[in-house]
């Protein structure tokens, strides 16, 4: 039996990386929790000295990311060159505001089982809150499948 995680996970691209990446208000892609026990978001800050953003998660009715409502999450938080994270953090709905600085990388987690029942599409919305470029991205793991394959359905249409 293979050690690999292919079929164990989903990877999906939520915002790519770009040198103003949080201005103003920005949205992940929307992905489909349906047949995922968990989603991890990680927001990567590469290099920006001053803006912030507060980041929250967004159950939604659809795809196009109708009706959202903001859900509680659990994050951790790896600062600079650092790759031992700070401890776990669990957050209300309000989300939480991210940290002036670069080489940051911001990992939240949320459990399908515990969003609304109605709305099993779930996205990262940030909002600058220190308007200043920041370098960054949004990787999505989509974690433990109903049903693994290698190569998975998509779970953003």
């Amino acid at each position: 039996m293979s050690n690999l995680t292919f079929g164990a996970r989903h990877i999906v691209k939520g915002l790519d990386a770009v040198a103003d990446a949080f201005a103003g208000t920005v949205y992940s892609d929307v992905v489909n929790m349906k047949a995922y026990a968990a989603a991890r978001f990680i927001v990567h800050k590469g290099v920006g000295t001053t803006g912030t953003s507060t980041l929250t998660l967004e159950a939604c009715d659809d795809a196009a990311g109708n009706n959202p409502v903001a859900i509680p999450f659990s994050y951790q938080v790896y600062a600079g060159a650092d790759d031992v994270p700070a401890d776990v953090v669990n957050a209300t709905a309000a989300g939480f505001a991210t940290t002036a600085g670069s080489s940051q990388l911001y990992v939240l987690e949320a459990e399908s089982q515990r969003m609304p029942a109605a709305k099993p599409w779930l996205r990262l919305k940030a909002v600058e809150v220190v308007d200043s470029p920041v370098l960054g991205g949004v990787l999505i793991e989509l974690l433990k499948p109903r049903y693994a394959r290698h190569v998975p359905d998509t779970a953003i249409a």
